[in-house]
């Protein structure tokens, strides 16, 4: 795609999103602007796009305040999937956990909008595998939470040993989110503490510098000192020498 022809398309993006046209249309024309082979040009469109984006949801999120979850939720997906295709994981995580809490809210008075343990365990999954412990952990509360609600725990019902296999899966989720979170905290701990040890056995670069200089103009002055020794030694000599009375007068 030309240079001319892809600025045609990210104008066109801009505008489409601008007049709040939150369909097919404007995310294949998103999905045409991604598939560049030039890497370089690649990513400096994609975090072009990503940080308009960005701006454009949290703008059309207020605006959208006062309207019905219906058409909220619709506008959330929109963003969720341009996110997804820009590359934009985070974001793209973090509307579909503001989706997922928003169906949650209204569940009671809306039946249809109850998130599923799955939808949960599944958006945990995710977030666990970008790097997003903490969030993963909340998700996994959430599914078990979700599950225990309408679960069986009658051993004498068919689903009960199954409940326990799902309920021990969501556990090791949970497990493994907090592990890591634990983990990270501990490298950066380290590398904290790492940093600070390096920096308390190495002088400055200006003192060490400053060392350097002082040894190097010692061994010069001592070697000054010591040529000075050896020509008087030799002035002495020669002098001694030419002092000495001639034995054959």
């Amino acid at each position: 795609m030309s240079s001319a022809r892809v600025d045609h398309q990210i104008s066109l993006f801009r505008s489409q999103v601008e007049l709040r046209r939150f369909d097919d249309g404007t995310l294949r024309i998103l999905e045409s602007l991604l598939v560049s082979k030039d890497v370089k040009s690649l990513l400096e469109v994609r975090s072009s796009l990503s940080d308009f984006i960005r701006r454009e949801s949290l703008s059309v999120i207020r605006e959208i305040a006062d309207k019905s979850v219906e058409h909220k939720l619709s506008v959330v997906e929109f963003f969720v999937r341009a996110f997804a295709l820009a590359g934009d994981i985070e974001s793209c995580l973090a509307l579909r956990y503001e989706a997922l809490a928003l169906r949650e809210l209204r569940s009671p008075s809306n039946q249809w909008l109850r998130v599923s343990y799955e939808e949960w365990m599944t958006f945990a999954e995710h977030s666990l595998d970008n790097g997003f412990y903490s969030i993963a952990t909340k998700a996994c509360e959430s599914a078990l939470s979700c599950f225990e609600m309408n679960g069986v725990n009658d051993p004498q019902h068919d689903d009960f040993f199954r409940n326990i296999e799902v309920t021990g899966k969501i556990k090791r989720l949970k497990d493994a989110a907090v592990a890591s979170l634990a983990s990270r905290s501990v490298r950066a701990q380290a590398a904290d503490y790492l940093k600070k040890k390096l920096v308390e056995m190495n002088p400055s670069p200006s003192l060490a510098l400053k060392e350097k200089q002082f040894s190097a103009s010692t061994l010069f002055r001592d070697g000054i000192k010591k040529h000075n020794a050896r020509k008087l030694l030799d002035h002495r000599r020669i002098n001694h020498i030419t002092s000495e009375p001639d034995s054959n007068l």
